[in-house]
């Protein structure tokens, strides 16, 4: 367990785009689009809802914690949101988004020189109540990294029928 640092923490989201572009972008159709059954995420689906977290949620509600405080609620995010805003588009057109969005976030946050004092400002979330600036740039990370493993055991569970006795061993395929 780490202590919260701007600086580790940029570093995490700056890698998350380059590591999904690396996985994700010369895979067939088949592999991105698929899931682990009805009402689970393929990969393509976790990448559209990356890219709007990264639209309406983090830096959004960043802002609405220095600017405003605890006077106004955080818009509800809407979880399902990629489901049409990805809709029709390409696999490189949601990465090269997601590049670019995340590449102007980190823009944007590095802008803001925040200081320990902003870290402990408040927010108010429509389910949580109180938050502070520090736990949604921690969430931030956190996402991103619960997302990753997201798409690796739906990548992993493609291949779960095939591995024979290996399945012991891959507990990845049982998540």
């Amino acid at each position: 367990m780490k202590p919260f640092n701007l600086d580790e923490a940029i570093q995490v989201l700056e890698t998350t785009p380059k590591v999904l572009t690396a996985l994700l972008n010369s895979l067939p159709e088949s592999w991105v689009e698929a899931d682990e059954g009805p009402e689970t995420w393929s990969a393509y689906d976790i990448l559209g809802h990356l890219i709007h977290g990264d639209k309406t949620d983090w830096i959004p509600r960043a802002r609405i914690i220095l600017d405003e405080g605890k006077s106004r609620t955080f818009p509800q995010f809407d979880r399902f949101a990629q489901f049409s805003d990805s809709k029709g588009k390409s696999l490189k057109v949601l990465l090269d988004e997601f590049v670019q969005l995340r590449k102007n976030n980190i823009e944007t946050l590095k802008r803001m020189e925040l200081t320990d004092r902003d870290f402990a400002k408040t927010g108010l979330h429509p389910d949580f109540g109180v938050v502070t600036l520090k736990q949604l740039l921690s969430t931030w990370v956190t996402h991103d990294m619960s997302h990753l493993r997201q798409i690796a055991r739906v990548l992993a569970k493609q291949y779960r029928s095939e591995i024979g006795p290996w399945e012991k061993y891959l507990p990845v395929v049982h998540e």
